[in-house]
């Protein structure tokens, strides 16, 4: 097992997981612009770099150049600092180890480092596809280094935390609806679960379904993948197990957790790429564009008004707002009383029906 603080492990890996996806996409469309690299430093604490796929329009608002992507971004982020009291006191719910005092409130020092992306396919019969994976831990500002004569950031790296979790998922956002392709992606990601635990898979995918919908629309964003949170060495609410003497069916320990989620990580470009391939030349009509830009405009809604990510991030002291708001299109619509999608037995319910009756695609 390593000795490596396990926020330097982390780090080493979405960096490296960042690389991986990013240069898979280009190869997938060799002749288009390259990603953008943008490397950023947080004053507050901490550094990232934002890998992003945008193509200028021409005078006329057309595409300057065809393209297999519209807009996509592949961001990475190493923040450390102090976390303030109502930030503490809400984690407690979840982390009972984390101290809080309502009578002295005190901030307490916090690191997260994780990958975030969504890509936003050109071609309407190619699915948008999302991924976030991330740490996050809480230290004790006045703990001893485990080892002396060292900086204040290898100093705090070295301290045990207090509190630590990790969290992410994957979910796929097609606007036409290929069974196959659903089917692909949840047993992607499920043969990447099972690996590491029985209990995990049904227990994610329930929790998608229920975290990616959209109260005010009735149906969900998309058909769904794996979503998990705050998943730690103790109990866990969504993972239980039949009885004590039964096997374990659930990663427990830091190392367990964290070979689980590099399984997720690891699997995202087999999950995703070979979909986009068997789409992205589809031939398409001026409706289907209508249509994806209607479903897209579901996805602002759901990212703008409900994904708790996105709201912690606008809160956050010194949020990179622009790296925040790159999950959002490049265009979307929004029509009053819009028919389509209603009429029966088309492609367009055919989605509808599924978004607001999920199924078990795996």
């Amino acid at each position: 097992m390593s000795t490596e603080p396990m926020r330097e492990r982390v780090t080493t890996y979405v960096k490296s997981l960042q690389d991986q996806i990013v240069k898979a996409l280009e190869e997938l469309d060799p002749t288009a612009p390259p990603f953008k690299r943008d490397s950023w430093t947080r004053p507050q604490g901490g550094e990232g770099q934002s890998c992003v796929f945008a193509v200028p329009p021409a005078e006329d608002g057309t595409p300057s150049v065809n393209t297999v992507l519209e807009k996509a971004g592949v961001n990475i982020s190493v923040v450390h600092g102090m976390l303030p009291p109502p930030a503490i006191k809400q984690m407690r719910a979840d982390h009972s180890t984390i101290p809080f005092d309502p009578e002295k409130p005190t901030s307490l020092p916090f690191f997260a480092a994780g990958i975030s992306l969504v890509i936003h396919p050109r071609n309407p019969f190619a699915p948008t596809v999302h991924a976030n994976y991330r740490y996050f831990e809480i230290t004790d500002p006045d703990a001893k280094v485990k080892e002396g004569n060292a900086d204040a950031a290898t100093a705090t790296a070295k301290k045990e935390p207090l509190a630590w979790w990790f969290g992410g998922g994957s979910d796929l956002t097609p606007s036409y609806l290929f069974d196959e392709d659903a089917a692909h992606f949840h047993r992607t990601l499920k043969t990447a679960c099972d690996a590491h635990g029985s209990a995990l898979f049904p227990a994610l995918k329930k929790w998608c379904d229920e975290y990616f919908f959209i109260p005010h629309r009735s149906e969900s964003r998309g058909v769904g993948g794996i979503f998990f949170d705050d998943l730690t060495d103790g109990p866990h609410q969504r993972l239980t197990v039949a009885s004590p003497e039964s096997a374990p069916e659930r990663p427990r320990t830091a190392e367990e957790i964290f070979a689980f989620v590099r399984a997720c990580g690891d699997c995202f470009v087999q999950s995703y790429v070979p979909i986009l391939e068997k789409r992205m030349n589809t031939p398409t009509e001026a409706h289907h564009r209508r249509w994806q830009l209607l479903r897209r405009g579901r996805y602002v809604e759901f990212n703008l008004v409900y994904d708790r990510g996105t709201k912690f991030g606008l809160m956050t002291p010194g949020a990179r707002v622009e790296s925040i708001l790159m999950s959002l299109p490049e265009t979307a619509r929004w029509e009053y009383m819009s028919e389509v999608g209603t009429a029966e037995n088309s492609e367009e319910a055919r989605l509808v029906e599924v978004l607001k009756n999920p199924k078990d695609w795996a």
